[in-house]
């Protein structure tokens, strides 16, 4: 019998190791696919760039050695929704030592945050707040065992929800002393992961790909021929398949549209959540959701990065989103639990309009660039005042997003230079940018009328093949009705009230005689 090798006594040490943390203080009896090989190399100090489909369990990759290094594991994430869940999900775990930075947090309650890094075993940050002289300085003070990129595809400008303030990553990691690295997405094609890499200085980095397919999610495209058809197919698909569903729409207007005749011809509890609402009410709306009191929710691409609830059992298009990595990201927020689950999407001609628009609303209209730079020039505008900058450009019509790309192409102006000078550099990037999301838009129509399998078609994207076809496949594959029965549920039919309204009614303290418990429960 062979002499077992010092390699093999440590990886087994380290096997052993993860594996009583990952009972003790998760419950888990055993790792999903791909979580301990990412572990075992963070264990060897190795950077690690990892792509694992939504609902692998991308999280534990990073909480499970807020127990075995010393130090923080500082946890930069994009949306204040899911750093929220993400907080939640952890201190439910038992763990008091994480909080969240970000913009919603008081400034009092940020200087307690700072003062007390050295106590807390995570942050979770937004990569705005990491360009805060104050927290930089913080940060440089103590030890930081893991930096961990969450939603890493925000760093490629080639990437579906690309955020400029990612790009100051790298710069912000060699400033706090260059910790180890983890760097994290669901869907990236070739040359966003390049991009990623690249952007985040993981070159060296070990990289861990696993299959984009959800095999337990069936794909079933329909094709309709107005959007009341549409909606009527909706009504019977939600009367018919089992709740949870969440409902993508691509526009704030139709997530409320759906909602109201949801809740008006199908007598089923619903809701939408966009990004125009109030941050609050986005959060009462996901906290309803999440905790099983709202069974459908109608949504625009703002809801639903790393949100996790295990049994959405639905996941509808009414419109198709402008990338294959956009849909796919949106659909693997069903069936997190393993089991049986759809999506369904809605075509019909006139979407087609839609994805375009949204594209061009992405970038500034050359006229609004060239006097968004004459502004700044003549003084009319400042980048100093980031807060006064964005509310004038978005008074006078701008989307969010163009106004990030303008913040974050005039703060790069050399200090000898006219803002002028900037406009060719812009307009290239913007014909760039825009070039590579209408070929993504092409990619995304074509698989839409592809004759053959779809997730194959899909997978072939990703550089991949279909080895083991799943029993529910898609609708060109054949789909039984079998699944589309609902099982046993009690639906219950709610009067007809604005979200608000009920949103009250949830929260209001019943009776006078209610305890203080409940006062507080209510205002919270």
């Amino acid at each position: 019998m062979f002499e077992e090798r010092p390699s093999e006594r440590r990886e087994q040490a380290v096997h052993e190791q993860l594996l009583r943390i990952l009972r003790e203080r998760f419950g888990y009896q055993h790792f999903r696919t791909g979580q301990e090989e990412i572990l075992s190399a963070l264990c060897q100090g190795s950077d690690v760039f990892s792509m694992m489909p939504t609902g692998s369990g991308k999280s534990l990759c990073y909480q499970l050695p807020g127990y075995l290094f010393k130090g923080l594991v500082l946890v930069v994430s994009p949306l204040l929704a899911l750093m929220e869940d993400q907080v939640l999900s952890i201190r439910k775990l038992g763990e008091k030592k994480v909080r969240a930075l970000n913009s919603l947090v008081h400034p009092h309650e940020k200087q307690r945050i700072l003062q007390s890094l050295s106590r807390l075993r995570f942050l979770f940050i937004s990569p705005e707040m990491l360009r805060k002289s104050d927290v930089i300085r913080a940060l440089e003070g103590i030890q930081i065992s893991l930096f961990v990129i969450d939603e890493a595809h925000c760093v490629s400008q080639w990437g579906y929800d690309f955020r400029p303030d990612y790009l100051h990553l790298l710069e912000v990691r060699r400033r706090i002393g260059n910790p180890q690295c983890l760097a994290l997405t669901a869907t990236a094609g070739q040359q966003i992961r390049a991009d990623i890499l690249a952007r985040l200085g993981l070159s060296q980095a070990r990289q861990f790909i696993y299959s984009a397919d959800r095999p337990n999610i069936a794909i079933d495209i329909r094709e309709t021929g107005s959007n009341q058809e549409k909606i009527s197919d909706l009504l019977r698909l939600l009367r018919q398949v089992e709740l949870p569903a969440i409902i993508y729409c691509a526009s704030r207007d139709w997530s409320e549209r759906l909602a109201r005749v949801i809740l008006e011809q199908a007598g089923l509890t619903s809701a939408f959540y966009h990004g125009g609402m109030e941050t609050d009410d986005r959060m009462k709306i996901q906290n309803q959701f999440l905790q099983g009191d709202l069974p459908i929710l109608c949504c625009t691409n703002a809801f639903g990065m790393g949100v996790n609830l295990p049994n959405v059992r639905l996941v509808v298009h009414f419109h198709y989103p402008s990338s294959i990595h956009a849909y796919l990201q949106e659909i693997g927020r069903a069936g997190r639990d393993g089991e049986q689950s759809l999506a369904v999407l809605y075509h019909t001609a006139s979407d087609d309009q839609m994805p375009e628009r949204l594209i061009e609303n992405n970038y500034p209209s050359d006229a609004r660039l060239v006097r968004t730079l004459y502004d700044l020039d003549q003084g009319a505008l400042s980048v100093d005042k980031e807060t006064a900058f964005s509310a004038a450009l978005l008074e006078k019509g701008e989307n969010e997003t163009a106004v990030r790309f303008l913040l974050d192409q005039v703060k790069g102006k050399k200090e000898s230079a006219t803002y002028r000078s900037l406009l060719e550099s812009c307009r290239q990037t913007i014909a760039k940018r825009r070039g590579r999301k209408l070929a993504e838009l092409a990619e995304m129509r074509a698989w839409l009328t592809t004759n053959g399998c779809r997730r194959r078609a899909y997978l072939r994207l990703y550089d991949e093949t279909l080895t083991n076809q799943p029993q529910w496949c898609c609708d060109h594959c054949g789909l039984s009705d079998e699944l589309f029965q609902k099982r046993k549920q009690n639906q219950q039919s709610l009067p007809v009230l604005h979200w608000r309204d009920r949103l009250e009614m949830l929260l209001a303290v019943e009776t006078p005689a209610a305890s203080s418990a409940s006062e507080h429960n209510a205002n919270e």
